[in-house]
């Protein structure tokens, strides 16, 4: 096989498959339960992340929205105060954000369960949360570290994410006894 065949557009995609696929271990799935039971008796769920990070907790948004929960994403209009009842999920692949960092402090001084999905959980500061997801995938921090990588920078943890957060939806949508169709029923017709 040549150095072509091998970046050839399938041969890569194949490669960032596998990538994605070494990120999961039955582990990662341990409290998959107890955070859909978070996210099903959460009277809002607010969301939050940054860059690429923010488009996957944007996407998480959205399913939550389809499958009839009242989920929000901070800097939307729309965000309601945060409170007791309510949880915040915010992303920090690399474990420290500055922004997510403050929100989380705003949010549990409202007594507001917070949820972080990070592939460094050592590096998180000390907030109190409710249940830190650790999903150990190769972030912009340390993409460097791996020079044999197909994908570049945060894509891997991003990819990851993605795929968690799929896994999460299917999950929840057994929890709260939801179908297809009812989920297609709450997808917006004004595209």
């Amino acid at each position: 096989m040549t150095q072509g065949d091998q970046d050839s557009p399938v041969n890569l995609i194949k490669k960032a498959i596998q990538e994605v696929e070494g990120v999961f271990t039955p582990s990662t799935f341990l409290n998959l339960n107890q955070l859909c039971e978070s996210l099903a008796t959460a009277k809002n769920i607010i969301c939050y992340g940054v860059g690429r990070e923010g488009l996957m907790m944007k996407s998480l948004t959205m399913r939550l929205t389809h499958l009839g929960l009242n989920a929000y994403f901070v800097g939307d209009m729309n965000v309601p105060p945060a409170t007791k009842e309510d949880l915040l999920l915010v992303s920090a692949g690399p474990g420290f954000f500055s922004t997510v960092d403050a929100l989380v402090g705003v949010a549990t001084k409202t007594d507001c369960k917070a949820i972080v999905f990070t592939a460094r959980p050592d590096r998180l500061n000390e907030h109190t949360y409710h249940q830190v997801v650790h999903i150990p995938a190769q972030t912009m921090a340390d993409d460097l570290k791996n020079p044999n990588g197909v994908l570049p920078m945060g894509s891997l943890y991003e990819a990851a994410l993605f795929l968690f957060f799929e896994i999460v939806i299917i999950t929840l949508r057994e929890v709260l006894q939801e179908s297809a169709e009812s989920m297609r029923a709450r997808h917006t017709n004004l595209e």
